[in-house]
């Protein structure tokens, strides 16, 4: 009776985490109205919603598992190379050429996970840093295959086929947000489901404590393999989105710095509740949009200054909103 109590404890537990919250509706709600409202901001809408996606990988293996990583822009560059390559020698076709760079990006993370299973938080940061830095010198060298430096054009995109009709990308980047808001809605739904099931609790239990996890029974070295190649898979994504929308891909979708802002998305936005990666993304694009267009030789200056005052402060005072969100995303409306 009372390992019955503890499953129907268990149960009741996840059910309840399941539930959509009012403010959950509310945010895509808000995404969906933000393409028919927000029209004229559609190519930094766009850029918001491809780096929400990656935040939402990152936080996948950094906020429910504990792996921390330096080198997450590899697997958004190989997905950007993926979907630029193939649309360029295979077929032009969107939705088959983000399928592609995410089944090719998850083959890559599967591979990358073994490399990740033994060590401490320093080695795999080197290990991650390292793999990336591999592949930017990679990218770089083949040039006859990814342009190199000057990076890989004439990428021409196919119309978007949808149950609605077809559409042309745009240069106002309407039909681009409306892809790349679509995917990043259907891929946060998936994320959350894998979060919210018993796996997505086991990633809780070896994150919070490995030998624990372990010692009952967990198989901690699958888990962390499951959920590396999850997230390498949802950056891919993001890259080949990235590819896809501009018609272009480049040495840059492998550059530190891509590994370095999603981090500080997932700082401003905080880890472990897959939405800190939307706030994150939308406070860190738009304060990168003012203060570049305020003014654009010192940025870096102002974003960094930010941040430390961020860290200084605190997120929890600075950031109230978000902090509520987070204190009661156990309860439901």
């Amino acid at each position: 009776m009372k390992s019955l109590s503890v499953h129907e404890s268990v149960k009741a537990s996840l059910k309840q985490d399941t539930a959509w919250r009012w403010w959950e509706v509310a945010l895509l709600l808000a995404a969906a109205g933000s393409w028919f409202l927000l029209g004229k901001h559609s190519l930094l809408l766009n850029e918001i919603a491809i780096l929400a996606l990656f935040a939402v990988s990152l936080d996948l293996v950094l906020g429910y598992a504990g792996i921390v990583s330096l080198g997450h822009a590899a697997f958004f560059g190989v997905g950007a190379y993926s979907a630029a390559l193939f649309a360029k020698h295979v077929m032009p076709d969107p939705w088959v050429g983000l399928a592609m760079a995410i089944a090719i990006s998850a083959a890559f993370g599967a591979l990358c996970s073994l490399l990740i299973l033994r060590g401490s938080d320093l080695t795999r940061l080197m290990v991650t840093l390292g793999v990336a830095s591999v592949l930017y010198e990679l990218a770089n060298k083949l040039d006859h295959i990814t342009g190199g430096a000057d990076g890989l054009q004439g990428v021409a995109m196919g119309p978007l086929i949808t149950p609605f009709g077809s559409f042309a990308f745009d240069l106002q980047g309407r039909v681009a947000f409306g892809y790349s808001l679509t995917v990043l809605v259907v891929l946060l739904l998936v994320a959350r489901k894998l979060v919210h099931s018993p796996f997505g609790v086991s990633l809780k239990a070896l994150r919070d404590n490995r030998l624990r996890a372990a010692s009952i029974g967990l198989s901690v070295n699958a888990r962390i393999a499951a959920v590396y190649t999850v997230a390498a898979a949802l950056a891919g994504a993001a890259g080949a989105l990235t590819a896809q929308t501009s018609g272009f891909a480049s040495l840059d979708v492998l550059d530190f710095h891509r590994s370095a802002d999603v981090l500080l998305v997932l700082v401003i936005g905080g880890t472990g509740y897959l939405y800190g990666g939307i706030f994150g993304a939308i406070a860190f694009k738009l304060l990168h949009d003012w203060i570049a267009a305020w003014t654009p030789q010192y940025w870096t200056f102002w974003i960094g200054l930010f941040l430390v005052v961020l860290m200084l402060v605190g997120r929890e005072r600075l950031l109230k909103p978000w902090t509520w969100l987070r204190a009661n995303r156990g309860n439901a409306s």
